[in-house]
C-alpha cells in the first residue's frame, strides 16, 4: 500500500481511516498502551466494525432486497462473495428505482490481484441520465482488513456533490488489467455521516496554510530578467486522452495516441488492442468527437496517423483463436477462443494472415483520413489538428502489434514508412506540424529492432548503417531529404521518456526511498553530472541530448515528448516531479509534450499541472517568456515574464522532504515590486492556498524572502512598478 511523506503523514491518514470506520458503526476508544501508539495524544483506535451496520444493503454474499445486477463483466455465479473479471471497458451495476434517503457512503470489501496497483473506480448513477463524478479509488479510501481483504470507503460527498438523486452504483476499472479474479462483498449505502465524521472522511479543510517550523537552511536564487527571455510554446502543458474532468488540470493540447492509434480505422471508428489485451480489435471513441471536444474547451488536438500498414476490419475479430491455433497461456475472460498468441508452454504463436483482424492502410488511406478532418474544419470554420504525430513506438511494433508485424523494424524500413506516410500527411495538410520517430524509450533511441533481436543482440543492423544511432541517422536521413527534394518531411523531432528505476512509474508514492528516486530520476531529463539509477546506468540529460542532436544532423526542427510520466501520481511527490518536469520543458524550449495520460482532479499530480496553468483558481498562470535563474540549495526555481515585463511568475520546488527552506529571491533586474502574492501546494493540502509574501530589498533590488515548506509547490505572482526594457532579441 502507499506510504506518502514521512511517518506522521502516514499515521495521520491511518487515524482519519479509524475515525472514519468508527463513525460507521462503532465508537472510537483511546488507547494509550495500544500496539503502535505513542501516548495519550496518540489517534484513537477503533475496535473490530460492522460497515454495513444500519446501511442499505445491497450485495452480502448474494444481491440484496430489490436490487438488481447487470454489467459487461465477467461474473462466476454462487453464493459468498462475487468473483469478477473485469475487461477494457467492463463494469458490474446495480440498480434500485426508485431508491431515495440520504446516505454517507458507499462501502464494500474488496480482495485484489497482488501487484496490479490502483485501477478500481466508483460512480452513481441515474435512470434520469444525470451526470455523476467519476471516483478512481487511491489509498485514503482503503483500510486493510486482513486476509487480503480491504475494506472501502467511498464518502458520498465525492460521488455525488451536487447531492442528486440516484438509483445505481457502478464499480469498473479505470485502466487495463491482468485476467486475475477480483472479489467483492458486503457492498452497501451507509447512513449519512455525522459533521464530524463527514469531515474526516474528507470533506475540504478550510484554505490555509499551516504556519511553516523555522527554516534550518536558507536557499538563494537569482531571476535573471538581464538575460535575453525565450518562448514558451503553449503545447507543453499536453496530456494524452484524459477523465471526463481533464479540463480542470489547465491543459493546453491532447493527444490522440498510444498502441491502439497505430491500428485505429478511422472510417468504422475500432482498432485492434494489441498484445495489451489479446489482439483483438473493439470499438473505440469517434475521432471526430475527440477533436470536437478538445475545441469546445480551446484545446489543441495532436493525432498519431498509422503507418503501420494494417488497421481493424472490425469491432469484433481477433488474432489467435483457440479454435484455429490450439490451447494457449491465457484467454479472454468470458471468451474462450480469444487466446493470447501464447501456447501453455509459453512459447509465442507464429501468426497467421494480417487479413484474419485488419485490412491494408497505405499511405492513401491515411490522406483521405486527413482530408474528412478538413472538411469538417471547413463547415466549422476551424482548425482541429495542428500536430501528426507518425505512429506511435516502431521499434517494439514486432512486440505491441506482432499479430501483423512480427519482424522486428529496422533502419531502412523506418526511413521508408516515414517518407511514404509522411508525404501523405503534408500533402493532405501543407501546413500541420509532422513529428517522428515516436520512439518508445532509451534503447530504442540508438538501435533499431533488428539491432536488439536476438540473444546475446548483434547490433549488425546499426554497423550496416554507419554505426550511427538509430534517431541520428534518422535525422539525418530526412535532413539529406529535405536539401534533395526540397520536400520537408518533418518538423518536431519526437521521443517518448519514461523513468526505469524500481518502482518509480508506479502511481502511488512507494515508500520513502523511491519517493526520494523519483525526485532524483527528473534529473535525467537535463543535469549532465546525473548517472541515472537504473538499467540504463548512464548520463540521460534528455533535452540537451535531443536538442545536440538536432542541431548535428538536422537544424531546426522543434523539439516534442511525446509521452512522459514520472509516476506518483497520487503523492507529493508526483506532484513535484510533474511540476519540475514541465518547469524544464520550458526551459530547454520544448515544442510540444504529452503527460500519459492526465492525472485525475484532486490528485497531487494535477497540482504540477496547475501550477502552471491555475494556481490561484482564477486562471493565474505560468507567462509566455521563460526568464533563466540561478539559484543555490535543495530546490528549483522556474520564472517567466510577460512581454512587456511588468508581470512576473516564479514557480519554486522544496525538493527535500523533511526542512523548511528559507529562500531569497533576487527579482531585482526585473524591476521593484508593486505587489505580491503566492500560493502554496505541500503535503496535506487539497489546494494551493495563499501564503503571505514578504518583499524586501537587497544587494541588487528587490527580494522575495519566504519559508518554503518541505515536499512543496510554491508559486509567486509578482507585479512590477519599474521594469527595465527587456533585453534586445
Amino acid at each position: 500500500m502507499t506510504r506518502r511523506g514521512g511517518m506522521g503523514s502516514r499515521f495521520e491518514r491511518d487515524a482519519r481511516r479509524r475515525w472514519v470506520l468508527s463513525a460507521l458503526g462503532a465508537a472510537a476508544v483511546a488507547c494509550s498502551s495500544c500496539p503502535g501508539q505513542k501516548g495519550p495524544d496518540a489517534a484513537p483506535v477503533a475496535p473490530p466494525v460492522d460497515a454495513l451496520a444500519g446501511a442499505v444493503v445491497i450485495y452480502d454474499g448474494k444481491l440484496e432486497g430489490d436490487w438488481r445486477e447487470s454489467g459487461s463483466a465477467v461474473r462466476d455465479p454462487g453464493t459468498g462473495p462475487a468473483s469478477m473479471h473485469f475487461g477494457p471497458e467492463s463494469e458490474w451495476r446495480f440498480s434500485r428505482p426508485g431508491l431515495g434517503g440520504s446516505f454517507g457512503a458507499l462501502t464494500f470489501r474488496v480482495r485484489e490481484p497482488a501487484g496490479e496497483g490502483e485501477f478500481l473506480a466508483v460512480q452513481l448513477g441515474s435512470s434520469q441520465s444525470r451526470t455523476f463524478p467519476i471516483v478512481k479509488l487511491n489509498p485514503d479510501h482503503r483500510t486493510e482488513v486482513g486476509d487480503g481483504w480491504f475494506q472501502v470507503v467511498v464518502p458520498i460527498a465525492q460521488l455525488n456533490p451536487k447531492e442528486l438523486p440516484f438509483d445505481s452504483v457502478v464499480i469498473r476499472p479505470f485502466r487495463p488489467i491482468g485476467l486475475d479474479t477480483v472479489q467483492f462483498d458486503r457492498i452497501g449505502l451507509t447512513p449519512a455521516l455525522s459533521p464530524v465524521a463527514a469531515l474526516l472522511a474528507g470533506a475540504p479543510a478550510a484554505a490555509t496554510v499551516a504556519p511553516a517550523a523555522a527554516p534550518s537552511r536558507g536557499v538563494r536564487a537569482r531571476v535573471q530578467c538581464d538575460v535575453k527571455p525565450t518562448r514558451i510554446s503553449p503545447y507543453i502543458y499536453g496530456i494524452a486522452y484524459g477523465e471526463k474532468d481533464w479540463p480542470a488540470l489547465g491543459v493546453t493540447a491532447r493527444r490522440w495516441g498510444g498502441n491502439a492509434s497505430s491500428r485505429y480505422n478511422w472510417e468504422i471508428h475500432a482498432a485492434n488492442r494489441s498484445q495489451d489485451w489479446f489482439f483483438e480489435n473493439r470499438p473505440e471513441v469517434h475521432y471526430d468527437e475527440y477533436l470536437a471536444a478538445n475545441a469546445a474547451h480551446e484545446v489543441a488536438s495532436a493525432v498519431v496517423v498509422p503507418m503501420i500498414g494494417w488497421v481493424a476490419k472490425d469491432a469484433t475479430s481477433y488474432s489467435f483463436p483457440v479454435s484455429v491455433f490450439g490451447a494457449q497461456q491465457k484467454t479472454e475472460p468470458g471468451n474462450p477462443d480469444v487466446g493470447n498468441g501464447v501456447d501453455p508452454s509459453g512459447n509465442k504463436i507464429a501468426p497467421g494472415p494480417p487479413a484474419r483482424t485488419s485490412i491494408a492502410a497505405p499511405p492513401e488511406w491515411v490522406k483521405h483520413w486527413i482530408a474528412a478532418i478538413r472538411a469538417n474544419d471547413a463547415k466549422t470554420g476551424k482548425k482541429s489538428v495542428y500536430e501528426y504525430i507518425l505512429d506511435n513506438e516502431p521499434t517494439i511494433w514486432n512486440t505491441t502489434h506482432r499479430d501483423v508485424h512480427p519482424e522486428p523494424l529496422g533502419y531502412d524500413e523506418l526511413l521508408d514508412r516515414t517518407l511514404r506516410y509522411g508525404a501523405a500527411v503534408r500533402a493532405a495538410q501543407p501546413d500541420a506540424l509532422i513529428a517522428g520517430p515516436a520512439e518508445w524509450g532509451w534503447s530504442g533511441y540508438f538501435f533499431s529492432a533488428r539491432d536488439l533481436d536476438g540473444k546475446p543482440a548483434t547490433h549488425a543492423d546499426r554497423r550496416a548503417h554507419g554505426d550511427v544511432p538509430l534517431v541520428e541517422w534518422y535525422l539525418q536521413q530526412l535532413h539529406h531529404h529535405e536539401q534533395k527534394t526540397g520536400e520537408r518531411i518533418l518538423d518536431l523531432f519526437d521521443l517518448h521518456y519514461y523513468p526505469q528505476g524500481n518502482g518509480v512509474g508506479s502511481s502511488d508514492g512507494g515508500d520513502r526511498a523511491t519517493q526520494l528516486l523519483r525526485l532524483r530520476s527528473t534529473r535525467s531529463l537535463w543535469d549532465p553530472t546525473y548517472v541515472d539509477e537504473s538499467w540504463i546506468h548512464d548520463t540521460v540529460r534528455l533535452l540537451p541530448r535531443m536538442k545536440g542532436w538536432v542541431d548535428k544532423n538536422y537544424p531546426g526542427l522543434g523539439l516534442s515528448i511525446g509521452e512522459w510520466n514520472f509516476g506518483g501520481e497520487r503523492d507529493i511527490t508526483g506532484a513535484l516531479a510533474t511540476a519540475e518536469t514541465l518547469g524544464r520543458f520550458a526551459q530547454f524550449g520544448v515544442t510540444s509534450a504529452f503527460y500519459w495520460t492526465a492525472p485525475a482532479a484532486g490528485a497531487p499530480a494535477a497540482f504540477g499541472f496547475l501550477a502552471y496553468r491555475n494556481f490561484d483558481g482564477q486562471g493565474g498562470r505560468f507567462l509566455d517568456q521563460y526568464v533563466p535563474t540561478t539559484a543555490t540549495g535543495d530546490a528549483s526555481f522556474f520564472a517567466s515574464r510577460d512581454a512587456d515585463g511588468k508581470h512576473v511568475v516564479v514557480v519554486a520546488l522544496n525538493l527535500g522532504p523533511d526542512e523548511p527552506l528559507a529562500a531569497d529571491i533576487d527579482v531585482g533586474t526585473c524591476g521593484a515590486i508593486a505587489s505580491a502574492r503566492s500560493y502554496v501546494y505541500a503535503r496535506g493540502n487539497t489546494s494551493f492556498t495563499p501564503s503571505e509574501v514578504t518583499p524586501a530589498t537587497g544587494d541588487t533590488g528587490a527580494v522575495i524572502a519566504h519559508a518554503l515548506p518541505p515536499w512543496s509547490i510554491t508559486v509567486f505572482d509578482l507585479r512590477l512598478r519599474e521594469h527595465p526594457a527587456p533585453p534586445a532579441r
